[in-house]
């Protein structure tokens, strides 16, 4: 079954938050800026929400 524009659009959201949190956490901790790390641990989180709730979309319309 093919899952809906929804979940796939979540998945996509959380994999470029979670990138970007990445990359501002590592840019951060290079730089020894607390702030940005903090801002990059946040934005993982937030890609990790997205993703499930993308997971749960899939798994809602196989129901």
């Amino acid at each position: 079954m093919a899952e809906n524009k929804q979940s796939l659009g979540d998945k996509v959201k959380g994999a470029v938050s979670k990138a970007k949190g990445e990359a501002k956490d590592q840019i951060g901790n290079a730089k020894n800026d607390k702030g940005m790390q903090a801002d990059g641990k946040k934005d993982k989180a937030k890609g990790s929400l997205q993703d499930t709730a993308g997971k749960l979309k899939e798994n809602s319309d196989r129901r």
